[in-house]
């Protein structure tokens, strides 16, 4: 496992490793099944952010890098920016993905992981773990709403990666 840290916007860099949310985070987890046969079709969209891109509303630049640490992106969903920087990855047999932190200007500050593995029947899990707190002053405002839509977007991003993965 390799990592980094750099100009995120919190101090536990490599939180999302651990099974515990920080003092002060949230913590989320959503697993999602892809199917069998798919870990490998999964790792390389993943990697290369066709996860994110096949999220509605979520815009990912052109030529922004395959995720590695130190690999900046800014996401766009719909006004909303979210820059983000890679800051660590795996790349096991059996288990690969990554985690970005947030950057100055994110709406949350905090770190989000993407990780696949393979299960022992052969089908793949992607599993999208969290730990966030508001750092906009209308995600504070939001509350409970602000923490639905991020269960919401994990959700949609696991939907995402299936149907890329030719799940449906």
């Amino acid at each position: 496992m390799s990592g980094t840290r750099a100009g995120v916007t919190y101090d536990a860099v490599g939180m999302t490793k651990g099974a515990a949310a920080p003092e002060g985070f949230r913590a989320l987890t959503v697993r999602a099944r892809l199917g069998g046969g798919a870990y490998e079709d999964a790792v390389r969209v993943l990697s290369g952010w066709g996860m994110h891109r096949g999220t509605p509303g979520m815009r990912v630049p052109a030529g922004t890098p395959a995720a590695a640490p130190g690999v900046r992106v800014e996401l766009r969903w719909g006004p909303v920016r979210a820059p983000c920087e890679v800051v660590w990855t795996v790349a096991e047999p059996d288990r690969a993905g990554f985690a970005y932190g947030t950057l100055p200007g994110h709406p949350e500050c905090g770190e989000e992981s993407f990780v696949i593995r393979r299960l022992p029947d052969g089908a793949a899990e992607l599993t999208v773990r969290a730990y966030s707190r508001p750092a906009a002053w209308w995600l504070r405002t939001a509350g409970p709403l602000g923490r639905c839509g991020q269960r919401a977007m994990a959700h949609l991003y696991g939907r995402a990666l299936r149907r890329a993965c030719g799940g449906g």
